[in-house]
Formats: C-alpha cells, sequence, structure tokens
C-alpha cells in the first residue's frame, strides 16, 4: 500500500468489527446447517456447512492477526512517498507486435 501523507492519526483497525461481524455468521451459518439438516435439505446444509468452515477459518485468522498487535506506520516526520506515475517505465508494445512472426 501506498503512503500519501494523508492517513487519520487515529486510524483503527477494522479486525475487530470483522470479528463480530464473523461471530454473526457464524451463528447463522450454524442454525441454517442444523436446521437444514433437521427438514431434510442436505445440499442447503451442506453449503451451510461449507460457509461455517469458512467462517470459523476467517476467525482464526481474524484473531492471529489481532494478537500480532500493531505493525510499524511511519510517523508524522517521515514524508509520504511521491506516487508512481509511470514516467521512468519504458513504453509498451503491442501485444501483437511482440509475438509475430517476421
Amino acid at each position: 500500500m501506498q503512503r500519501t501523507g494523508n492517513e487519520p492519526l487515529t486510524a483503527r483497525s477494522p479486525l475487530r468489527l470483522r470479528f463480530w461481524l464473523s461471530v454473526w455468521g457464524l451463528l447463522w451459518s450454524a442454525a441454517g446447517t442444523v436446521a437444514f439438516s433437521l427438514v431434510g435439505r442436505p445440499g442447503w446444509a451442506a453449503a451451510c456447512g461449507v460457509l461455517l468452515a469458512v467462517v470459523i477459518i476467517d476467525m482464526f485468522m481474524i484473531v492471529r492477526h489481532i494478537h500480532q498487535g500493531p505493525h510499524y506506520q511511519p510517523g508524522p516526520d517521515v514524508p509520504p512517498y511521491e506516487p508512481d506515475h509511470g514516467w521512468n517505465h519504458p513504453p509498451r508494445t503491442p501485444f501483437n507486435d511482440r509475438h509475430s512472426n517476421p
């Protein structure tokens, strides 16, 4: 990610919000798995079960990132990077010119 210099000083990580949204998804996917199993809809129960597995894996990743803590962020004394305007790149040749046989 490129630093622009206008990042807020009090920026907060969205990890806790993602955690609580995944708890919500965990509850709904678990309830869907159980409900569809009870009414005899194995396809929908399997779909909810797969979603449940994805939510659990996501929760583990979120908790892992929360426990890693904050990472280095440049302070206000570090100037922002100049955006890459593509001036130093050589011009691209069209695909047909690169792969044509003489």
